[in-house]
């Protein structure tokens, strides 16, 4: 067994490992919720109300979501038990095989409502496979880091949002470039087929890195949970009540800027789809620059702090970005995305993997920061396009309401942050 500190080395291997895992699964994650809006809604869910069919693709999306939780809990279980290594494994095939048939899939034209339903179990393999995927990832960075560089360290997996959602709008992007009847009949096909490639590389690395030093420790000590998740509500649930609190500005001003922004400026602001998906990708972009920056100001400032401050920022940007997105101006728009999504969101994101591995012992941590993460992402995240697109029809194409339910969030989460002292039992 592993029971020495690990080597430079080592720890280069597993950051490394942690963030093309990461970067594959939201990779195959965003890529629907991108399509969803602008594909789905046409090819599996058509209705005579755009708006309507607009939504029930968004319920899928929301669905992918739900199954999030269970996923957490199952390999979160299995992660505390037998180890995050194996885990990991598991769910980048999961996810990748999901996402290649999701490429495959034929229409509600050529098969009827099976398209539909089919698109639904995929769509829920897809939300357990990340459900185990992000817990895993960043426990592997953050178990095996030094204690005072933490924070850096566990925000690196991180990047693999970012650069899963670069590549995600990006392809689309290049995608779109086709005739519109190309891009609806194959083009964005391709963009779900290419996963496969990721996921032989992402696999080849990841069996190639050690367990945890900390979990080696639990495990040679016999000291493991025998049930993770009661263990967890028992002896944690303030914690747990404050993760989800702090994850509620996450979920919410991510699925606005980075998903739903998408399907507001290309349908209420007339600006072309192509230039709305290159501009999220440039804020992508950007926040690959900016997560390790504030996740090791984090090891310096402290994670709550930091996470309150970045919550605190998001809700004043929210009323002036939207404002600077209606004007139609690329450059404008493209400041109103890149200023809050790639610098001041990082600016939550990059502290948020250890401070909520902060919260739990390593006995139950897979299982607890899956469970915070995954479950308050049902109504922080999952739902939050349906909510969007409500709240903008129901003030007739005017971002007023969605903007006030964003600062509602970025309140809450900055309140819980500040309310996070000590990295032990709730």
């Amino acid at each position: 067994m592993q029971t020495n500190e690990p080597t430079p080395g080592q720890l280069r291997r597993v950051v490394f490992a942690s963030v093309i895992g990461a970067t594959i699964e939201w990779y195959d994650f965003f890529l629907y919720g991108i399509v969803a809006g602008i594909v789905f809604n046409k090819l599996f869910f058509p209705a005579d109300d755009p708006v309507v069919s607009t939504l029930l693709a968004y319920t899928t999306f929301a669905i992918g979501f739900v199954a999030r939780p269970l996923g957490g809990v199952i390999f979160g279980h299995f992660g505390d038990r037998i180890g995050r290594k194996n885990m990991l494994v598991m769910t980048l095939m999961i996810m990748g095989v999901a996402t290649v048939l999701i490429g495959l899939l034929p229409t509600y034209e050529q098969i009827g409502v099976a398209a539909p339903i089919l698109l639904l179990l995929l769509r829920i393999a897809q939300g357990i496979g990340i459900g185990g995927e992000w817990g895993g990832a960043v426990l592997m960075a953050y178990e095996y880091a030094p204690a005072h560089k933490r924070g850096f360290y566990a925000s690196l997996p991180q990047i693999g949002l970012a650069i899963g959602l670069c590549l995600s709008s990006g392809v689309t992007a290049i995608a779109s470039l086709l005739p519109d009847e190309q891009f609806m009949s194959w083009g964005w096909r391709v963009a779900f087929l290419a996963s496969v490639l990721l996921v032989a590389v992402g696999l080849y690395i990841r069996l190639k890195i050690m367990e945890t030093p900390e979990f080696t420790k639990v495990k040679a000590s016999q000291t493991e949970a025998k049930i993770p998740f009661l263990e967890l509500i028992r002896d944690y649930p303030k914690n747990i009540l404050l993760g989800m609190g702090a994850r509620y500005i996450d979920g919410v001003f991510f699925n606005v800027f980075a998903v739903f922004s998408i399907v507001y400026l290309s349908k209420y602001v007339e600006v072309p789809r192509t230039t709305a998906l290159w501009l999220v990708t440039s804020a992508a972009f950007v926040m690959i620059i900016a997560i390790p920056i504030f996740g090791r100001l984090s090891d310096h400032w402290g994670r709550p702090k930091t996470y309150a401050i970045g919550a605190l920022l998001l809700a004043i940007s929210t009323f002036p970005a939207f404002w600077m997105m209606s004007t139609g101006e690329p450059v404008i728009i493209g400041l109103a995305l890149v200023i809050p999504l790639g610098i001041i969101y990082a600016m939550c994101y990059a502290p948020e993997a250890a401070l909520f591995s902060d919260l739990f012992d390593a006995r139950v941590r897979y299982t607890g920061i899956s469970f915070v993460y995954q479950f308050s992402g049902i109504f922080a995240s999952g739902i939050t396009p349906i909510i969007a697109t409500y709240l903008i029809t129901a003030k007739e194409g005017s971002p007023d309401y969605l903007c006030a339910y964003v600062v509602f969030a970025a309140l809450v989460s900055m309140f819980s942050a500040m309310a996070i002292k000590k990295p032990s039992r709730g």
